[in-house]
């Protein structure tokens, strides 16, 4: 089952990163957890856009057109995945530093179900109130975070001391990554490609 384990970090995070570490399904197996895992903020993101509106204060409500709000949700399905991949090439190549040898399927699990937090928060867009969503988002980056300090020495077999040095190049690397994706996004807004409001 393609959630197997999102539960189980949730609830007993360090045994359930052992029992990661001990089946390694596939790198399939590991991609089609990311691949149905960013459907949640991609299709709340549609939803709320279209039906609920977003609410940025004391301002009016704000909607997209369908065709816009579907664009964005594409964009972001597919940047989510984009982030997810490159942040696993990103620890693959990190593990050498540290006498590490992954393969792509453990530094995929890693990245997948690190990023799992982040992509749940697509959920809080039901209610698409800014101050709400970025309380629940920076509660979800926490919880990301320490599951990749939990993860790294179960998934990469690197000692707990080598594991927190590596992990906050990972988090370091991440946040580059975000920052990149962001400013691609601008870019993007500011080339003509930005949303459509419903007036």
């Amino acid at each position: 089952m393609i959630l197997n384990h999102l539960f189980g970090i949730y609830t007993h995070p360090r045994e359930e990163w052992e029992c990661i570490d001990k089946k390694h399904e596939s790198y399939a197996y590991a991609l089609s957890h990311i691949l149905f895992i960013a459907l949640i903020p991609s299709l709340v993101t549609y939803y709320s856009a279209t039906q609920l509106g977003w609410s940025f204060g004391a301002g009016e409500v704000i909607r997209l057109t369908p065709q816009s709000a579907l664009f964005v949700s594409v964009g972001l399905y597919v940047g989510l995945i984009i982030g997810a991949m490159l942040l696993a090439v990103m620890i693959h190549e990190l593990a050498t530093i540290f006498d590490a040898e992954p393969t792509y399927t453990q530094s995929l699990e890693l990245a997948a179900y690190t990023a799992t937090p982040l992509f749940m928060v697509g959920f809080a867009g039901l209610y698409p109130q800014l101050w709400f969503v970025m309380t629940i988002g920076l509660l979800a980056l926490a919880y990301s975070v320490y599951l990749l300090y939990s993860g790294v020495p179960i998934i990469m077999h690197i000692p707990e001391e080598k594991g927190f040095i590596y992990a906050s190049s990972v988090v370091t690397c991440g946040l580059v990554l975000l920052s990149i994706l962001m400013a691609a996004t601008v870019i993007a807004w500011g080339s003509g490609l930005g949303p459509e409001f419903l007036h």
